[in-house]
């Protein structure tokens, strides 16, 4: 769960281990769960036990050493039904391209394939990630950045690293709930890309996952 493109800051990755193939099966067993159950609140109560415990005691957090000795658990404000959403993905949308730095990989290329309607929340940008296999990417920067929420935003989904809540018939399931932080949230180390001018909404969203006291920062500290 952790954001996609995140490098450490002023070089390229560790050395790839088989750790990080856990870390990958992990969360999309999470996911798949997600979707396999007809409460999704249930498996919203899973999915947060789940990445909690990767993120305490797996080797590839995005949480530091010292910060993951005093963890117990992440912020995550209470469930909300009414912010589960089953929308079409609207693709009559102007062709836009973005191309992400990154330490290690170069470019990464991103391009919008349609957008989405939440409700009173607003419209949000959906980008194809581009790169061996592909897939959705939805990010969330809404009014709640910078204050109870990480300043560059979260992710709602992110499918080429397994962060899929399922969909068919050209929708898709975005629950804001799931709404997550990315790595850069909680250690300096990693640098995530931020959420493009049309993924930005000033509606406060009182879902998903919340900062301590603080941020991560300051914990890790």
């Amino acid at each position: 769960m952790t954001a996609p493109f995140c490098q450490p800051v002023g070089g390229t990755l560790a050395r790839v281990t088989l750790t990080l193939l856990d870390w990958r099966r992990r969360v999309a067993a999470l996911y798949a769960d997600v979707r396999a159950t007809d409460d999704p609140e249930a498996g919203w109560t899973a999915w947060r036990a789940g990445r909690d415990a990767l993120i305490a005691d797996h080797p590839d957090s995005p949480l530091g050493a010292a910060a993951r000795e005093t963890f117990t658990g992440v912020p995550v404000a209470p469930y909300d039904p009414a912010l589960r959403f089953v929308v079409p993905v609207d693709t009559d949308v102007d062709p836009e391209r973005r191309e992400v730095p990154t330490a290690a990989d170069g470019l990464v290329v991103l391009d919008r394939i349609g957008r989405v309607t939440l409700g009173d929340v607003g419209r949000l940008d959906v980008w194809w990630v581009h790169g061996y296999g592909g897939g959705v990417f939805l990010p969330l920067r809404d009014g709640s950045a910078g204050t109870t929420t990480y300043g560059g935003g979260r992710y709602l989904l992110d499918t080429i690293k397994g962060a899929d809540l399922g969909g068919d018939d050209g929708r898709l399931v975005v629950d804001l709930n799931f709404a997550y932080h990315p790595s850069c949230t909680y250690d300096p180390r990693w640098t995530c890309p931020l959420a493009p001018a049309g993924n930005r909404v000033e509606t406060a969203v009182a879902a998903g996952e919340q900062l301590p006291p603080g941020g991560w920062y300051s914990v890790s500290s």
